[in-house]
Order: structure tokens, then sequence, then C-alpha cells
């Protein structure tokens, strides 16, 4: 902890589902012994876009969809960071959406959770494209099963508050696959929202823990499609590790490293005065 800023006590609803995320995401930062100065998490808006008040790390709160264009920025700045966004399903799937399946494309090294509770809370109560039973009106959409499509995405994973074992399980390996520069960990968490759209005795039933299946193969981007689309016809979820592969990474990409990163350059007129110099040159006539 900082001597400059001390988390706040989350000003969430008792019984809401984002209160296992924290959890989760803490114990897993504790089990790898990732140092709050070597954290950054930012976060969307809506009722999980508090969630970097409540953590010991550097925190940044990102303009509504616009977390993982943000977050992407900071690997290029400062790729000596673990990088972590978070949001809310309307945040991620609705405005942000679009930005979400480029980050799936361009693999940047962080975790992005995306806490998925089919409402729009902090707004009391709108569906949000994940709403559930709305298929007269609208389909909900599976943004895990979308993210097995792209290529480059490396690691999607779904986990349930209600089920902590699992999603413990899952942060870790979230954050070791980011932390092992393997590129973008994807995770979406079932975290029901008791006020507006309480799951929580539905949850159980709807999700299919694929991991046990016989001859699963989580490395088959294939097989692992087939499964959720699978389980969507039935209209169940799957949870767990989905897809874990390798893809090029955006670092790798545009030459990213810890050496040559924006963030540990030497800015000072002094060691930069021939470069200005040649700048200046090319605008006299």
């Amino acid at each position: 902890m900082t001597s400059t800023f001390t988390p706040q006590t989350p000003i969430w609803c008792s019984g809401c589902g984002h209160f296992g995320v924290e959890t989760a995401l803490k114990r897993a930062l504790a089990e790898l012994d990732i140092k709050p100065h070597e954290t950054m998490l930012l976060a969307g808006i809506g009722c999980s876009g508090t969630i970097q008040n409540y953590v010991s790390s550097y925190g940044y709160h990102a303009l509504h969809g616009r977390v993982l264009p943000t977050a992407t920025g900071v690997c290029a700045a400062n790729p000596k960071l673990t990088v972590i966004a978070a949001g809310g399903d309307g945040d991620g799937y609705a405005i942000g959406c679009g930005h979400l399946i480029h980050t799936l494309r361009r693999n940047p090294c962080m975790l992005y959770i995306v806490m998925n509770n089919g409402t729009y809370g902090l707004t009391k109560g709108q569906p949000s494209p994940t709403a559930q039973g709305r298929a007269d009106q609208e389909h909900p959409v599976d943004m895990i099963q979308v993210g097995l499509t792209i290529p480059g995405s490396s690691f999607l994973a779904r986990g349930y508050v209600g089920q902590s074992e699992q999603l413990d399980r899952i942060m870790v390996a979230a954050l070791e696959h980011v932390r092992a520069r393997r590129g973008f960990a994807f995770v979406e968490v079932i975290s029901p929202c008791v006020t507006f759209n309480d799951i929580f005795p539905s949850c159980g039933g709807d999700l299919v823990n694929v991991e046990p299946d016989q001859g699963y193969d989580r490395g088959n981007r294939t097989a692992a499609l087939m499964r959720c689309a699978e389980l969507n016809v039935q209209g169940k979820l799957a949870t767990g590790i989905i897809y874990e592969g390798t893809a090029s990474t955006f670092e790798q990409g545009y030459g990213i490293s810890e050496e040559k990163s924006p963030a540990h350059q030497d800015i000072s007129p002094v060691a930069n005065a021939q470069a200005y110099d040649r700048q200046v040159m090319r605008y006299r006539i």
C-alpha cells in the first residue's frame, strides 16, 4: 500500500457478485506476489467501474466503453506493469464491443475482467446485451464464443462468483498468461446483481464446467467453439478455462519491450537535443 492511496470500502449493494470478483483478484495478486507498484488496474463505467478504488495498485477510471484502448496504451508505455482492465457487460459488450474485438485480435499482454450481471445496474436495471430470457425481442450475446472466432485470441475463460475455487484458479491462470508475455487474457465472470437481476437461484443449472469433459482440449479452438455453441443452443454457458493457445502479441508486433518502452526513456532536453534539432530542421525552408 502506498502512502498516498488507501483502498476504499466498496459502494456495491450487499450481496453483489462483484465482491466475489474483487476477492478473487486480490487472492490471485497475493498468490503470485504481484506488488501494488507493479500493477495498473483500469476500470470502465457502471457499478463495476469502481473496482480500481478497492485494490491497492495504480488505478485509472476510463471513459465509457474505452477501457481497453486505454489499457493497451499502458501496455505500450510500460511493459513492466501487470495491466488489468475491468468493467461490466454493458461497458464491454455494448458501447465497448468494437474495442473488445480489436483487443482480442491485437493480443496485448493484459488481463480483462468482465463482470457480467445481465443488467445496467447503475442506471437502474435496463437489460444489457447478455440479458437472458428475451429471445422474443433480442438474443443474448456470448462474447466468449465470439472471442473464439477471432484469430489472435489466446486466453478465454468464464467463472462464476458462486464457485469461488474455480474462479480463483482462473484468475491465477489468467495473470500467469499475461505475465509470461503470452498475450490477452479475457475472463468473463457471472456476477449477479441482487437488486435488479438476481439470477443467483438459477445460475448453477445454467452453467456447465467444460474442463472435466472427457477429451476436452482447451488448446483446440474449433472444438472449444463447437462446445460453446452446443451449450448455447441448450440455453447454457460454458465455464472454466475454455481456450488457451499461442499467438503473436501486440508488443511483439510493434517491437515494444521493457528496454525500449516510452516510460523508461530519458526525455531530458540535454539527452534529446540533437533529436529536437533534427525535427526543427525538417520545418525550415
